[in-house]
């Protein structure tokens, strides 16, 4: 294994790990002080003429999905290949952010270009993930409805763009500001000056630069009043934001102190936006001069595709490196089942072939981005044959070679090493995650994930058959101390 060390790189990833500085912590508890406003809102403009979205009547205006439901409550139901966190108490989250410092410790000394995977939820109560994650996705369905409005429905994400005068005709209409105020919405950070507001403009929105505390209310086309997207935090859940945020920016000085790579582990859909928009705000601070910030994105989800596109252009405009780790994902049976029995839509793929295809269009993507702008890197976190092959063949198309290490490719330790050591020896950068810790916690992970599907058991089936053809090999040529050149 000495001769591979070289070639092949380890992802320590316990538990987990996370990380972020100084000024990003400044930048996201100014962007959270807009979202605990106390202030209410009454609609006292005309009737709303767009179609109703569907937002719940009455004083509790949490949605299903984004709200904690007691048969879910064990979040490892149906999840057999990612750790689960529960929070338990401040001092919990304390001890798993030391055991992150000592990992990221021990990765930055086991190479200089070094991995370490993390995880948000063990930083800090779920609950806050939980109610970001409503706003941002209320969010982000009031931008859709207007452009529904307009006529632009059904467009990819990035198509989609508002004609200003008539968006902020519409939001004078709706009452959610006065027709004299929509004109400050729009000024700095160049936006509207093209006359329309895509999406990133209208996200941008929700941010320390731009403080209208009028961004936090959608309508309710049902009750006729407008509605806060967030309902205030007590002190103590402000608290507890707070101490998360100071754990994060704790994390990212350590990783950039020792030169470590940080992959956010992607999580449960109602935890997702959130985690999404904070790894964004890291990558902003951190990616700057080079990736250091990995965003990890779900390619069974449906919306996976719209998700890499969007934040691809946003690294691009706003000139920052931008990291991406590619997973089929580990919550889909888990996800489904929620859904189901809660009653929201499922935001799974409906087959694995659909998965595969959003898989390799998701990493063609990226790969375009790579050829055309040197400023992406992606992970691809995959145990699948045809994916590492599809992989190879596009890199070799558009001329990115392995030396430039844009493009990562990541198996389990002790698991496809038939895919791993050739691309090694090949000269492309490899990495093993390597799970650690008590051993009644290590392998039942190990156990789960090897348990995880039969196309892992198939391939740990073909590896056996390849070493028992190179045992032959050696023997019929006289070279049973064969040593391969690296």
């Amino acid at each position: 294994m000495s001769n591979l060390q070289s070639i092949i790189k380890f992802i320590l990833m316990f538990p987990t790990n996370l990380v972020y500085i100084s000024n990003l912590q400044q930048k996201i508890l100014c962007l959270f002080c807009i979202f605990t406003s106390s202030e209410t809102w009454n609609h006292s403009g005309n009737q709303c003429q767009i179609k109703p979205v569907g937002f719940p009547a009455g004083v509790d205006h949490r949605e299903k999905k984004y709200k904690a439901h007691r048969q879910f409550g064990d979040r490892r139901g149906g999840v057999i290949s990612a750790r689960t966190y529960f929070y338990a108490d401040e001092a919990k989250c304390d001890h798993h952010m030391e055991t992150f410092l000592k990992c990221i410790q021990a990765s930055g000394g086991s190479s200089d270009d070094g991995f370490s995977a993390i995880k948000m939820t063990a930083l800090g109560r779920p609950q806050f993930l939980l109610q970001f994650s409503e706003v941002l996705v209320k969010w982000k369905r009031f931008f859709h409805l207007l452009a529904a409005e307009q006529g632009k429905a059904g467009l990819a994400a990035l198509d989609v763009k508002l004609e200003l005068k008539q968006l902020q005709e519409t939001l004078t209409k709706l009452g959610v500001v006065a027709k004299d105020d929509t004109q400050n919405w729009f000024t700095g950070e160049n936006l509207g000056l093209s006359g329309t507001v895509d999406l990133l403009d209208w996200n941008n929105l929700i941010d320390d630069r731009t403080k209208i505390s009028n961004l936090l209310v959608v309508p309710n086309l049902e009750t006729g009043q407008l509605e806060p997207l967030l309902n205030k935090f007590t002190e103590e859940e402000e608290r507890q934001m707070k101490r998360m945020l100071q754990r994060m920016d704790t994390l990212a000085k350590h990783a950039m102190k020792h030169g470590v790579r940080l992959m956010v582990d992607a999580e449960q859909t109602y935890f997702q936006p959130a985690i999404s928009r904070l790894t964004l705000e890291m990558q902003r601070i951190f990616n700057k001069e080079k990736p250091i910030i990995f965003n990890t994105y779900q390619c069974y989800l449906k919306e996976a595709y719209d998700n890499v596109s969007v934040d691809v252009e946003l690294s691009r405009r706003e000139d920052w490196y931008f990291g991406a780790k590619l997973v089929r994902g580990a919550y889909m049976q888990q996800e489904r089942t929620r859904a189901e029995e809660i009653g929201y839509e499922d935001p799974v793929n409906p087959t694995y072939e659909a998965t595969n295809e959003m898989y390799h269009k998701c990493l063609d993507y990226v790969l375009e981005e790579i050829k055309h702008n040197r400023r992406a890197n992606v992970m691809v976190a995959s145990h699948n044959e045809k994916t590492v092959k599809f992989t190879l063949h596009r890199m070799n198309q558009l001329g990115i070679h392995p030396s430039e290490n844009k493009v990562y490719f990541g198996q389990l330790l002790g698991m496809c090493d038939q895919i791993s050591f050739p691309l090694g020896q090949a000269g492309y950068p490899v990495y093993k995650y390597v799970p650690y810790g008590p051993v009644n916690e290590v392998i039942p992970y190990l156990s789960r994930r090897a348990q995880e599907n039969r196309g892992i058991m198939q391939g740990s089936q073909r590896e056996r058959v390849l070493l028992w053809n190179e045992l032959r090999r050696r023997l019929l040529s006289g070279e049973i101390m064969y040593r391969p050149a690296y």
